[in-house]
Order: C-alpha cells, then sequence, then structure tokens
C-alpha cells in the first residue's frame, strides 16, 4: 500500500497536523488512543480521507516471554477502531524479570536493545508469530536507536532483520534517524545495514531529529532533523522507494511552519536521491535455515536472565553485567530517569506544579532507588508516596496539596466534587 508522506499525529500539534498541506497519512501512538473515544482531531483527519496507522510501544516482542494478550487484544481493537491498513512495533524488549527468573518484575519505560544472537532471534521470531495471529492486519517492527550495544553478538542489525523478516514474513519500519543513532553510538555503518536488510519488505520509513551530547547520539525526537539523518534517507531512497515515510516529533514542538520546513526538506532528499540507480541489496543470507520451530524454554530462560540482570543495573543500582560498557550504561541509566521525570510530570503536571524547581531533582533521586515496577501514573503516585513517607516538601502548604492530590487518586474512589471543593475553599482560606 502506497502510504506518501506524513507526520506523527500527537495531540500537543493536533491543529498543525490539520492544517498542514500536502500529508497523505498519520501515525498515533496506540497506547495514547482510548477505544471508547477517538479524539477529534484524528475523526476529521479520517473523514477526510487520511490514513491512520497505530503505533505501539509497550507489547516488548523483544522480550524472554510471549506477549501478553491483553496488550495484543488493544493493539488490535485499535486498528479496526482506525481501519488501519497495518499496525506496527518494536525490536525490542521494554521490561524484566518475574516468575520466570523468580525476581520482582521491571520495567525500563524505554525501548531497549535485544541481543543480536540466535537465542534472542529464536524468541523474536515466535513472540512475532503470536502477534501476528492475533492482529487483524499486518504487522511492521521497527529497528531502535541504542545507547548501549550487547558483548557476544553474533549477528549485525542487517542480517539479525533479515532473517527474522525471512522467518516470519514481518514487515519493516525502518528508521533512518535510529540508523544514524547507532552509526554514532555503536560505530555501525547505515550503509552496511541497508545492504544487508530485505529493503522489498520496508513498509515505511521514520525520519525523526536529535542531539550529539560528549560523543553520544541522543534520539531526542525534540530536536530538528539533521543532515546526516536526511542523508540516510537519500541511502535508502537510492535502493528503494519507500511505500510511506513519516515525520516524528514528540517533545518541544516547533510551530507548523518549521515542521512544513521538515516535511519539505525530506519531500526533497526523496526527489533528489530518486533519480539515483534502483540497485538490489547485495543481500547476505541467514546462516541458519530459516523455519518456524519454537525455541525451548531453556532459550527464553537465558534471555530472561541476561535481560534482567541489563535492566536490574540501568533502573534498580544492579551490577553492571559482564561485558557491558559501564560508562555507557551510565548513560543510558541517566537517560531512563530523565525520561521518567519528563513523562510523569505530562502525566501529573500537578506534580511539579506543587514541587516547583524541586520537582526534577526530588523525581531522579527517587528514580535513582524505586525502578518503575507498573505505567506512568502508577509511577506518579510512587512518588508522591514516597516524598509523603519522608515528610516532603518542607512546605507545609505544598505538602499538603501534595497529600490531597495522593489521595484523591490512590483510594479505591476518588473523593466526591463537593469534597474536593471543600478542599479548595479551605486551602484558600488558609492562604496555601
Amino acid at each position: 500500500m502506497k502510504l506518501g508522506i506524513g507526520i506523527g499525529w500527537r495531540p500537543e500539534i493536533a491543529e498543525a497536523v490539520e492544517a498542514l498541506p500536502g500529508i497523505d497519512w498519520v501515525e498515533a501512538v496506540a497506547e495514547n488512543i482510548c477505544t471508547g473515544h477517538l479524539p477529534d482531531s484524528l475523526v476529521r483527519l479520517r473523514e477526510r480521507g487520511v490514513t491512520v496507522v497505530p503505533h505501539g510501544v509497550s507489547l516488548g516482542l523483544g522480550g524472554a516471554d510471549r506477549p501478553d494478550q491483553g496488550r495484543l487484544a488493544d493493539l488490535a481493537a485499535r486498528a479496526e477502531l482506525l481501519s488501519a491498513p497495518l499496525v506496527t512495533e518494536h525490536i525490542a524488549f521494554v521490561r524484566a524479570g518475574g516468575p520466570r527468573v523468580s525476581s520482582p518484575g521491571l520495567e525500563a519505560g524505554h525501548l531497549l536493545p535485544v541481543p543480536r544472537t540466535r537465542d534472542a532471534l529464536d524468541v523474536l521470531c515466535e513472540n512475532v508469530r503470536i502477534a501476528q495471529d492475533s492482529l487483524p492486519v499486518p504487522l511492521a517492527l521497527e529497528n531502535i536507536a541504542a545507547l548501549i550495544s550487547w558483548p557476544g553478538e553474533e549477528l549485525t542489525e542487517g542480517q539479525f532483520l533479515a532473517e527474522l523478516v525471512e522467518r516470519t514474513g514481518v514487515r519493516l519500519l525502518i528508521d533512518v534517524a535510529n540508523l544514524h543513532t547507532n552509526h554514532v553510538n555503536l560505530g555501525e555503518d547505515p550503509a552496511t545495514a541497508l545492504d544487508e536488510l530485505p529493503v522489498e519488505a520496508i513498509a515505511y520509513v521514520h525520519v525523526a531529529g536529535g542531539v550529539e551530547k560528549d560523543g553520544v547520539w541522543h534520539d531526542t525526537h525534540a530536536h530538528p532533523v539533521t543532515g546526516p539523518v536526511l542523508d540516510v534517507l537519500a541511502e535508502l531512497r537510492s535502493r528503494v522507494d519507500p511505500p510511506g515515510v513519516l515525520l516524528e516529533r514528540d517533545d518541544d514542538f516547533p510551530p507548523a511552519a518549521a515542521l512544513a520546513g521538515e516535511l519539505d526538506m525530506i519531500r526533497a532528499t526523496l526527489d533528489g536521491a530518486s533519480g539515483d540507480a534502483e540497485r538490489p541489496a547485495p543481500r547476505v543470507r541467514p546462516s541458519a535455515p530459516a523455519g518456524a520451530s519454537t525455541p525451548p524454554d531453556a532459550t527464553r530462560d537465558r534471555l530472561a536472565a541476561a535481560q534482567t540482570a541489563l535492566l536490574g543495573a540501568l533502573v534498580a543500582g544492579g551490577p553492571a553485567p559482564r561485558g557491558f560498557d559501564r560508562e555507557r550504561l551510565g548513560v543510558q541509566s541517566r537517560a531512563l530517569a530523565a525520561k521518567r521525570a519528563g513523562v510523569v510530570a505530562k502525566v501529573a503536571p500537578e506534580l511539579p506544579e506543587i514541587l516547583g524547581s524541586g520537582y526534577r531533582d526530588a523525581f531522579l533521586s527517587y528514580a535513582g532507588a524505586r525502578p518503575m515496577s507498573g505505567g506512568y501514573r502508577r509511577d506518579a503516585l510512587d512518588f508522591a508516596e514516597q516524598l509523603l513517607i519522608a515528610g516532603r516538601p518542607a512546605d507545609a502548604a505544598a505538602r499538603r496539596r501534595l497529600t490531597h492530590w495522593w489521595q484523591d487518586r490512590a483510594g479505591a474512589h476518588p473523593p466526591r466534587r463537593t469534597t474536593r471543593l471543600v478542599r479548595a475553599a479551605r486551602a484558600a482560606l488558609i492562604g496555601r
């Protein structure tokens, strides 16, 4: 299916997206869509004939456990709600621990790379087949950006993706910004990856911005698209005409004119590279035969132990697993904590309002000792609870507001509206 040029739909830029010229389709984060009430902006876009593709971020198909049937059902429901031609997810793990390794469950709150090993590939292939059987439309999987690499990897990224496609028939969502990120952070050549992966399996392409700090590229989705990322897009276009190309932006949203300018740069890059000879990629054949074999439990157990050790080091203060770069693990750990702080501030905007300038430092201190075990709303409640247990914040009025905020959301039933009004009036009278 030909998608064309699109942009990631986000509530913060909904009006701008609707007004942008030449938008053929949009992508929406699946977990942010409520099946009971589609945002008005998406309704209007669909009425105009704009295709909407749900993009999942929480399945964790690269994890050691089989995909959660509830999450798969939710993704399927969003695909049907939107009449989407396909759904997309990531080649990543997002949680670890649990019964398989007899440890508490850990949530990364982020997409983490799977090891490019035979064990991990076997598990991923079975997980993908389970997902495909549960979804009403085709599935495409995205390569992710990485700050860290696994020791002892057996395949390059292109080889890993090629064998995944051959064994499952899954399609690919290639993020050229992520290829650039892995070039800077891991020394991997984007052109080599493009030569090795099956470009004919590409469903569409992501383009996004980032920033380099101290020699590390951070795939922020909050900065303008850079020239090197567009160069990777041109490399891809010289090999294949992708069915769709989409601009992603998740934070620090610029004016609509700036978004339109980035879309124009993407179009110009595609047009400029389209005159190059369309050459078949010199594919590297998988070194193991394709098949639909089921990995034994021992394979999943080994992967679970490795992923739990890594995630424990990143979010729970555990020791660095053997073979990992300790300095780079520290960069990843701090990035995860910073992302948690940012997302919690969006999910619960009252917290930075109550805590003021002390919010970020307080949250990072909390995150360093308390790994996330549920979603971000649970994280916000746990953060507030830990502050209150410690007698913080020091200001009595702020502590009282935080107490009321926590009580309103942590109880089995939220207080009635009259109770909240009484609290607000009382706080006003005592000069909060």
